[in-house]
C-alpha cells in the first residue's frame, strides 16, 4: 500500500511538473480549411509569435474535408496534453451538428474551448445593374418581385446560406437559393447578374464595389465597420440582425486546465499586439479573445440561434 501511495504521489508531481513546463516540445495547430483564408492566416500568425515567446515550433497543418469535421475529429482524438490544437470556424460547433453527416466524435463534448480568436464580418452585395441602393430598397424590391431574386452560397451549411436565410426571415422575404462550390464562381455569377444577392467576405467584394461593378449595401456586423467607410450595418434597417462568424481555438476534452489557461494567455497576448491588429483587421478580421467559459456560452447561444434558422428554412445536409 505504501508503495502505491508513493507511486501515486510521484505521478502527481510528474504531471504537475509537465503542466508547469508546458510547452516543452513542438506543437501543432490543425486548421480544417485550405491555406490562404482567414483561419489559416490567423493560425500562422499565432504560430510565428508564440514560437518566439515559448521557444517551441508551432506547425500549422491544413486538414480539410467533411465540412471541417475531418480536422476537428483528428484533434478530438489526439492526446489531451495541449500539443494539438484546432483553430476552426463556428459552424463545426453550431451548424454541423444539425446537418453534417454522422461523425465518430461530438464537437460539443469531445473538444473544449480555449478562446475565441476572431470575428469575420461579411458584406451584402448586389450587381450594379440591380435597381436598389440600400437594404431597405432591396427588401422592398424582393417583396414587389416575389421569386425573381436569386442568392448564392457555398453550400447548404455555409455561412452565406445561413446568413442569407436569417436575412430573409428577419425581412419577411423569400429568394431562390443557388449553391456553389466555393465563393469564386458565385462572385463571378454575381458580377454577371446571374445571381442578385451574395453575402460574402469583404476583401473579395470590395475591389468590385470600388470599380462600380457591385454595390455594397450592408454589413452583417451589429454596427458599422470603420474600414468599410459609409456602408451601414444591415441591423440599421433590420433591428437585431447580426450574423458574423467567429473562429476559436479548441483542444481535446480532459486537457489540463492549467495548460488551457497558459494557451489562453499566450494567444491573448499575440492577438492584442498592435502590429498584429494593424495587419489583420483591414482584411475584415476583428481580433477577439475571451475566456473558455465565455466561448462555451457563445457556442450555446449560437447553437440555439442557428438551429432555429436551419429548422425554419428547412435546411438539410448535402
Amino acid at each position: 500500500m505504501k508503495r502505491w501511495i508513493v507511486a501515486a504521489v510521484l505521478a502527481l508531481i510528474a504531471g504537475f511538473s509537465l503542466g508547469q513546463n508546458f510547452p516543452d516540445r513542438p506543437l501543432k495547430i490543425i486548421v480544417p480549411l485550405p491555406p490562404g483564408g482567414s483561419p489559416d492566416t490567423i493560425a500562422r500568425t499565432l504560430a510565428t509569435h508564440l514560437q518566439a515567446t515559448w521557444g517551441q515550433p508551432l506547425v500549422v497543418e491544413n486538414r480539410t474535408g467533411g465540412s471541417q469535421n475531418i480536422g476537428a475529429d483528428a484533434v478530438a482524438k489526439s492526446a489531451p496534453d495541449g500539443y494539438t490544437w484546432l483553430l476552426a470556424p463556428d459552424n463545426v460547433f453550431v451548424i454541423n451538428p444539425y446537418i453534417a453527416k454522422a461523425t465518430s466524435f461530438d464537437p460539443l463534448t469531445d473538444l473544449v474551448p480555449v478562446t475565441e480568436v476572431a470575428r469575420i464580418h461579411f458584406l451584402l452585395a448586389v450587381p450594379s445593374s440591380l435597381p436598389v441602393n440600400s437594404v431597405r430598397e432591396l427588401v422592398a424590391y424582393a417583396k414587389a418581385h416575389p421569386g425573381e431574386l436569386n442568392f448564392g452560397s457555398s453550400g447548404n451549411g455555409s455561412p452565406q446560406r445561413l446568413m442569407t436565410e436569417l436575412f430573409q426571415l428577419t425581412a419577411g422575404i423569400k429568394m431562390n437559393h443557388v449553391p456553389y462550390k466555393g465563393a469564386a464562381p458565385a462572385v463571378a455569377d454575381l458580377l454577371a447578374g446571374r445571381i442578385q444577392v451574395w453575402i460574402g467576405a469583404p476583401n473579395s467584394l470590395l475591389p468590385h464595389v470600388r470599380e462600380g461593378r457591385l454595390k455594397g449595401l450592408g454589413t452583417t456586423a451589429p454596427a458599422r465597420l470603420g474600414y468599410l467607410g459609409d456602408v451601414p450595418a444591415i441591423a440599421e434597417t433590420l433591428p437585431g440582425y447580426a450574423a458574423d462568424t467567429w473562429l476559436g481555438v479548441f483542444v481535446p476534452a480532459k486537457t489540463p486546465p492549467d495548460t488551457v489557461q497558459k494557451m489562453n494567455v499566450g494567444i491573448a497576448r499575440v492577438l492584442g499586439d498592435a502590429e498584429v491588429k494593424a495587419k489583420l483587421e483591414p482584411q475584415g478580421i476583428e481580433l477577439v479573445t475571451n475566456s473558455p467559459a465565455e466561448l462555451a456560452k457563445l457556442i450555446h447561444a449560437d447553437y440555439a440561434k442557428w438551429g432555429k434558422v436551419i429548422k425554419e428554412a428547412n435546411i438539410h445536409g448535402e
